[in-house]
């Protein structure tokens, strides 16, 4: 029982010295550029880090003020300044740095500076993701690593800033992912479906239609001034003259430089209507059809007619659109050329474009519109 009471005692008393002789610390002010935080919630978080490592004696905001007895230290950066600001509070050490934001990532930079020896003992600095929210996680990992401690891997990794090349200068930052809407002009044999009478299988619109669709977007390559992108589009054409024609694109793309030019091809898939039969004309007769090169079926026996014997009567006899016939499927190339502008966090992307099909297609331009999205948060 005796032994057990001392060796209490002797615990007791060398938890009492190493707390009588744990050297103090003073917290400087720590000064904050580009954040919402003040100098002074720095200083404040940067205190409780320390209290949290058990090494130190640490002097709070009234302490310090205490023994100061003033306020000519809320400037004090310099070492010379913290040294001769040591001295008054009577530390052992001081720390104080600074903390910028710098684009999308946030920068801390602490010294520790041994007011004895008038010299800075250490300095940590570290990058972090632009989440000032975290603001104490990532002041405390710059504590911890200053004093030989290892963070928390996983915490340090969701918050560290990841200097990749390819957004390095937000150039492979730039997502085009959002609604796009514009106008187009038919030309060749879409233009003479979509003009043609529907009595003759035509859509009877006008040659020039809208188009409105949705367009994703993910970059799989890049460097400072280049990026390759894969591009999906949803569209809709002629909505506004009561039509619904569905297509749906696969783009290969390129930007290039910070001014955001794009190039990009791919094909385009869809469904049409088509329809095997021949044209007439006005000066070539058949069974007593008669009009003004419109596309119609033969209302004959086939056994009759013979294709040869219709290409003797100047009949071309082939597959051709027409919105009484079957329903196909199609394919079309679409080359496109833009540019991204940009006004803060909006990004207006403008294309021009041509979509080809086999004796036409369409040529128009679209225009978009995105907002660069807020970076998410640590969970």
């Amino acid at each position: 029982m005796k032994t057990l009471i001392k060796i209490k005692l002797i615990a007791l008393f060398i938890l009492s010295v190493t707390f009588t002789h744990a050297a103090s610390i003073g917290v400087g002010p720590i000064k904050t550029f580009g954040l919402y935080a003040p100098a002074e919630t720095a200083t404040t978080i940067a205190r409780l880090e320390l209290i949290k490592l058990n090494k130190y004696q640490v002097l709070d905001r009234f302490d310090m003020k205490e023994a100061v007895g003033k306020d000519s230290y809320n400037d004090c950066y310099g070492k010379t300044c913290l040294i001769e600001y040591g001295k008054e509070l009577k530390v052992d050490f001081m720390l104080s740095g600074n903390i910028d934001a710098l684009g999308g990532k946030i920068v801390i930079t602490l010294k520790l500076i041994d007011i004895d020896e008038e010299k800075v003992v250490k300095t940590q600095t570290a990058e972090f993701d632009n989440q000032e929210a975290e603001l104490q996680r990532m002041i405390g990992i710059v504590i911890q690593e200053m004093h030989g401690l290892t963070p928390d891997p996983l915490l340090k990794k969701q918050l560290s800033f990841r200097n990749e090349v390819i957004t390095s200068n937000n150039v492979g930052r730039v997502k085009n992912s959002g609604p796009r809407m514009g106008m187009a002009y038919t030309v060749g044999t879409l233009n003479e479906f979509a003009t043609r009478p529907e009595e003759y299988g035509g859509l009877e619109i006008s040659p020039f239609v809208s188009n409105l669709g949705y367009q994703f977007e993910r970059q799989y390559v890049g460097t400072e001034k280049f990026s390759a992108l894969l591009e999906g589009m949803i569209n809709f054409t002629a909505l506004e003259q009561g039509k619904l024609i569905p297509s749906f694109s696969v783009l290969n793309g390129f930007r290039f430089g910070k001014q955001g030019w794009e190039f990009a091809f791919g094909p385009s898939f869809g469904f049409s209507k088509t329809s095997v039969g021949f044209w007439t004309d006005e000066s070539k007769d058949l069974l007593g059809e008669t009009s003004a090169r419109y596309w119609t079926e033969p209302e004959f026996n086939a056994s009759e007619f013979s294709e040869n014997k219709l290409t003797d009567y100047g009949y071309s006899y082939t597959r051709n659109l027409d919105s009484r016939g079957r329903l196909d499927f199609n394919t079309r190339w679409i080359m496109a050329f833009g540019r991204t502008f940009r006004s803060g966090a909006l990004n207006i992307p403008v294309n021009v474009f041509y979509s080809s099909q086999k004796g036409g297609g369409m040529a128009g331009f679209s225009v978009g519109f995105n907002i660069t999205r807020e970076k998410s948060k640590v969970r």
